[in-house]
């Protein structure tokens, strides 16, 4: 399917260039529409193979199928009306999808714009997405079919992986994998700066930690063991780990991290419309 972007921000361009390096035509024909008022931010992905710069938003929505609406949530009051009024009064009355990655940004506020029988998914991505390491939950309306949303689904498998939810669990979502890469990059400048306190070097602290902390997370998605019986079993008795882990409780560690989902869990809810 023709896959458009709206926004070539750093969530709007991590997507655009890992779907159009996974999905090139044979032919080396474009793959992907981007737009964004940002010249300097466009002319840099349109230089992508796969990719073609939109000339404006209506060039934008009449060439694309699925269209990924990569803006940020205030954005939207002013970008929807413009948005549906190019859907309205496209020559091709192709049966779009339109694909939302803002947070607190429901279905029915898009409907709401778009018409009610239009087809909308919300996905939920993350910032190691750049990277190719995205975690994105997908919610789709009843108006999707399921070649549809597998479309959808491949977009987003292509900068990292995916999980499908119900729009209500969206929320939890944005706590546990949304916003939690900042809470993963504190908990590694802390392993850095303390490793270089003790005479390490600054860049072997960084792959240090970094590292560690990358292997834990495969450990964990390998799903033989639950992460608690995996640091169970880092922790010899008597040993340096199970030092450190007796610090990290007494400073009730987990309470600190469960507070600070919470936290975002109930202003994704306060945001949503």
């Amino acid at each position: 399917m023709r896959i458009g972007v709206l926004g070539a921000g750093n969530m709007g361009g991590a997507i655009v260039r890992g779907y159009a390096k996974a999905s090139i035509g044979r032919d080396g024909s474009p793959r992907i529409l981007v737009f964004d008022t940002d010249g300097t931010k466009l002319r840099a992905l349109g230089q992508c193979s796969g990719v073609r710069e939109a000339t404006d938003l209506r060039d934008l929505i009449e060439g694309s199928e699925i269209l990924i609406i990569a803006l940020k949530p205030n954005a939207f009051d002013a970008a929807m009306p413009q948005i549906a009024a190019c859907a309205d009064q496209s020559k091709t009355k192709t049966d779009r999808v339109f694909v939302s990655i803002a947070a607190g940004v429901s279905i029915a506020y898009l409907k709401g714009f778009l018409g009610r029988e239009r087809k909308v998914v919300r996905a939920m991505p993350n910032t190691p997405a750049t990277v190719g390491e995205g975690m994105t939950a997908l919610a789709r309306d009843d108006k999707v079919t399921d070649g549809e949303y597998a479309a959808v689904c491949r977009i987003f498998e292509s900068v990292g992986r995916i999980a499908s939810v119900d729009e209500v669990m969206l929320d939890a979502v944005t706590g546990v994998s949304g916003s939690s890469p900042a809470y993963a990059y504190m908990y590694m400048q802390a392993l850095i700066e303390c490793a270089v306190e003790n005479g390490l070097g600054e860049s072997e602290a960084r792959l240090l930690a970094a590292q560690a902390t990358l292997g834990a997370a495969r450990m964990v998605l390998a799903g033989e063991e639950s992460p608690e019986r995996l640091r169970i079993n880092v922790c010899s008795p008597g040993g340096t780990t199970v030092e450190a882990v007796r610090v990290l409780e007494d400073r009730k560690f987990m309470d600190a991290v469960k507070e600070a989902m919470n936290a975002a869990v109930a202003k994704s809810k306060r945001m949503t419309r």
